[in-house]
Protein backbone atom coordinates (compact mmCIF):
# COMPACT_ATOMS: atom_id res chain seq x y z
CA UNK A 1 0.00 0.00 0.00
CA UNK A 2 1.62 3.52 -1.00
CA UNK A 3 2.08 5.76 1.64
CA UNK A 4 0.88 9.45 0.96
CA UNK A 5 3.85 10.87 0.43
CA UNK A 6 4.25 7.53 -2.46
CA UNK A 7 1.02 9.04 -4.01
CA UNK A 8 1.93 12.39 -4.02
CA UNK A 9 5.43 12.00 -5.37
CA UNK A 10 3.51 10.12 -8.02
CA UNK A 11 1.27 12.72 -8.70
CA UNK A 12 4.25 15.78 -9.05
CA UNK A 13 6.16 12.84 -11.68
CA UNK A 14 3.27 12.89 -13.82
CA UNK A 15 2.68 16.51 -13.66
CA UNK A 16 4.34 19.57 -16.09
CA UNK A 17 5.83 22.54 -14.31
CA UNK A 18 3.56 25.48 -13.25
CA UNK A 19 5.65 28.13 -15.31
CA UNK A 20 6.44 28.10 -19.10
CA UNK A 21 10.10 30.01 -18.54
CA UNK A 22 11.80 26.07 -17.66
CA UNK A 23 15.40 26.22 -17.79
CA UNK A 24 15.75 30.68 -17.62
CA UNK A 25 17.85 30.25 -14.45
CA UNK A 26 20.60 28.48 -17.00
CA UNK A 27 21.63 31.67 -18.12
CA UNK A 28 20.47 35.61 -19.57
CA UNK A 29 18.38 37.69 -18.28
CA UNK A 30 15.41 35.90 -15.58
CA UNK A 31 11.90 36.32 -17.01
CA UNK A 32 9.52 39.40 -16.73
CA UNK A 33 6.60 39.01 -15.27
CA UNK A 34 8.31 37.63 -11.87
CA UNK A 35 9.99 38.92 -9.14
CA UNK A 36 13.86 38.43 -8.75
CA UNK A 37 16.09 37.55 -6.16
CA UNK A 38 19.88 36.82 -6.80
CA UNK A 39 21.99 36.59 -3.65
CA UNK A 40 25.63 35.53 -3.10
CA UNK A 41 28.37 34.61 -0.76
CA UNK A 42 31.67 33.83 -1.16
CA UNK A 43 33.15 30.52 0.23
CA UNK A 44 37.21 30.66 -0.30
CA UNK A 45 39.38 29.98 -2.85
CA UNK A 46 40.22 27.22 -4.73
CA UNK A 47 39.21 24.03 -6.86
CA UNK A 48 38.98 21.82 -3.33
CA UNK A 49 36.29 24.49 -2.17
CA UNK A 50 34.84 24.20 -5.53
CA UNK A 51 34.42 20.87 -5.33
CA UNK A 52 33.52 20.39 -1.82
CA UNK A 53 30.54 23.00 -2.15
CA UNK A 54 29.65 21.70 -5.47
CA UNK A 55 29.15 17.84 -3.86
CA UNK A 56 27.10 19.58 -1.01
CA UNK A 57 25.17 21.37 -3.44
CA UNK A 58 24.45 18.75 -5.73
CA UNK A 59 23.20 16.65 -2.41
CA UNK A 60 21.04 19.40 -1.65
CA UNK A 61 22.86 20.70 1.04
CA UNK A 62 21.77 24.01 0.61
CA UNK A 63 18.03 22.52 1.18
CA UNK A 64 18.76 19.73 4.32
CA UNK A 65 20.90 22.68 5.80
CA UNK A 66 17.96 24.62 6.20
CA UNK A 67 15.28 22.21 7.89
CA UNK A 68 13.56 20.79 4.23
CA UNK A 69 13.78 17.07 4.07
CA UNK A 70 13.78 16.13 0.35
CA UNK A 71 12.01 13.02 -0.45
CA UNK A 72 13.25 10.57 -2.39
CA UNK A 73 16.62 11.88 -1.57
CA UNK A 74 19.04 11.29 -3.91
CA UNK A 75 21.75 13.74 -5.44
CA UNK A 76 20.74 16.14 -8.14
CA UNK A 77 19.89 14.91 -11.90
CA UNK A 78 18.08 16.72 -14.65
CA UNK A 79 14.12 15.41 -14.44
CA UNK A 80 13.84 14.02 -11.35
CA UNK A 81 11.21 14.87 -9.19
CA UNK A 82 11.27 15.85 -5.69
CA UNK A 83 8.87 16.67 -2.02
CA UNK A 84 10.82 18.60 -0.18
CA UNK A 85 8.72 19.17 3.69
CA UNK A 86 9.11 22.00 5.75
CA UNK A 87 7.74 22.13 9.21
CA UNK A 88 6.66 25.40 10.52
CA UNK A 89 8.49 25.75 14.00
CA UNK A 90 5.94 26.05 16.90
CA UNK A 91 3.20 25.64 14.13
CA UNK A 92 0.26 23.26 14.69
CA UNK A 93 -0.12 23.19 10.87
CA UNK A 94 0.76 19.78 9.09
CA UNK A 95 3.97 20.25 7.01
CA UNK A 96 4.14 21.72 4.12
CA UNK A 97 4.93 19.58 1.07
CA UNK A 98 6.17 21.33 -1.94
CA UNK A 99 6.47 19.15 -5.34
CA UNK A 100 9.58 20.47 -7.69
CA UNK A 101 11.43 19.18 -10.52
CA UNK A 102 15.64 19.49 -11.24
CA UNK A 103 15.25 21.29 -14.38
CA UNK A 104 19.03 21.68 -14.63
CA UNK A 105 22.11 20.52 -13.65
CA UNK A 106 25.87 21.93 -14.53
CA UNK A 107 29.26 20.40 -13.36
CA UNK A 108 32.42 21.69 -15.06
CA UNK A 109 35.56 23.04 -14.06
CA UNK A 110 34.56 26.31 -12.84
CA UNK A 111 30.71 25.59 -12.33
CA UNK A 112 28.79 22.95 -10.12
CA UNK A 113 25.08 23.61 -9.36
CA UNK A 114 21.58 22.72 -10.49
CA UNK A 115 18.21 24.29 -10.49
CA UNK A 116 14.34 23.08 -9.87
CA UNK A 117 11.29 24.60 -10.86
CA UNK A 118 7.58 24.68 -9.20
CA UNK A 119 4.89 21.53 -9.68
CA UNK A 120 1.59 22.32 -9.21
CA UNK A 121 0.82 22.30 -5.51
CA UNK A 122 3.95 24.70 -4.88
CA UNK A 123 2.68 27.79 -2.91
CA UNK A 124 5.12 29.69 -5.62
CA UNK A 125 5.19 29.05 -9.57
CA UNK A 126 8.96 29.58 -10.81
CA UNK A 127 12.65 28.60 -10.28
CA UNK A 128 16.03 28.50 -7.89
CA UNK A 129 19.32 27.90 -9.14
CA UNK A 130 22.10 27.12 -6.96
CA UNK A 131 25.23 27.50 -8.37
CA UNK A 132 28.53 27.40 -7.06
CA UNK A 133 30.90 28.96 -9.47
CA UNK A 134 35.21 29.84 -9.30
CA UNK A 135 35.50 32.78 -11.13
CA UNK A 136 39.53 34.05 -12.62
CA UNK A 137 41.16 34.97 -9.80
CA UNK A 138 40.37 31.27 -7.94
CA UNK A 139 37.59 32.93 -5.47
CA UNK A 140 34.60 30.74 -5.09
CA UNK A 141 31.21 31.48 -4.49
CA UNK A 142 27.73 30.25 -4.04
CA UNK A 143 24.89 32.51 -5.82
CA UNK A 144 20.65 31.43 -5.57
CA UNK A 145 19.16 33.02 -8.18
CA UNK A 146 14.96 32.69 -8.37
CA UNK A 147 12.03 34.23 -10.04
CA UNK A 148 8.78 33.49 -8.77
CA UNK A 149 5.19 34.81 -8.39
CA UNK A 150 2.75 33.41 -5.57
CA UNK A 151 -0.02 31.14 -6.52
CA UNK A 152 -1.03 29.59 -3.11
CA UNK A 153 -4.16 31.29 -1.77
CA UNK A 154 -2.75 31.01 1.58
CA UNK A 155 1.14 33.11 0.48
CA UNK A 156 -1.48 35.52 -1.65
CA UNK A 157 -3.32 36.56 1.27
CA UNK A 158 -0.03 36.73 3.53
CA UNK A 159 2.22 38.43 0.75
CA UNK A 160 4.21 40.28 2.95
CA UNK A 161 5.09 37.13 5.16
CA UNK A 162 5.46 35.00 2.20
CA UNK A 163 8.11 37.36 0.04
CA UNK A 164 9.92 37.75 3.45
CA UNK A 165 9.95 33.54 4.55
CA UNK A 166 11.17 33.19 0.39
CA UNK A 167 13.99 36.05 1.34
CA UNK A 168 14.95 34.34 4.78
CA UNK A 169 14.86 30.50 3.00
CA UNK A 170 17.34 31.97 0.58
CA UNK A 171 19.41 33.78 3.57
CA UNK A 172 19.87 30.18 5.59
CA UNK A 173 20.71 28.42 1.85
CA UNK A 174 23.75 30.91 1.63
CA UNK A 175 24.71 30.28 5.23
CA UNK A 176 24.09 26.65 5.41
CA UNK A 177 26.53 25.93 2.50
CA UNK A 178 29.09 28.79 3.72
CA UNK A 179 29.04 27.00 7.24
CA UNK A 180 29.51 23.32 5.48
CA UNK A 181 32.44 24.07 3.10
CA UNK A 182 34.11 26.09 6.20
CA UNK A 183 34.15 23.00 8.37
CA UNK A 184 37.59 22.12 8.52
CA UNK A 185 37.59 18.63 7.07
CA UNK A 186 34.79 19.88 4.38
CA UNK A 187 31.28 18.59 3.92
CA UNK A 188 31.05 14.59 3.29
CA UNK A 189 27.47 15.55 2.24
CA UNK A 190 24.29 16.20 3.75
CA UNK A 191 23.03 13.90 6.21
CA UNK A 192 20.35 11.41 4.43
CA UNK A 193 17.10 12.85 6.06
CA UNK A 194 14.80 10.67 7.57
CA UNK A 195 11.54 10.76 5.88
CA UNK A 196 8.06 9.91 8.17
Amino acid sequence: MATDLQRRLLAARASAPSYPEVGSTRGGPLPDGYAHLRRRVHLGRGPQVLARAGRYVLGWGSQLGTGFAVYPHAPAEPGSTVLLRLSLPGSRWPRLVIPCRVVWTVEEPDRIGFAYGTLPGHPECGEEAFLVSMDAAGEVWFEVSAFSRLTAWYARLGRPVALLCQYLAIERYLAAVAAAVAEPAGPAGPADPTVE
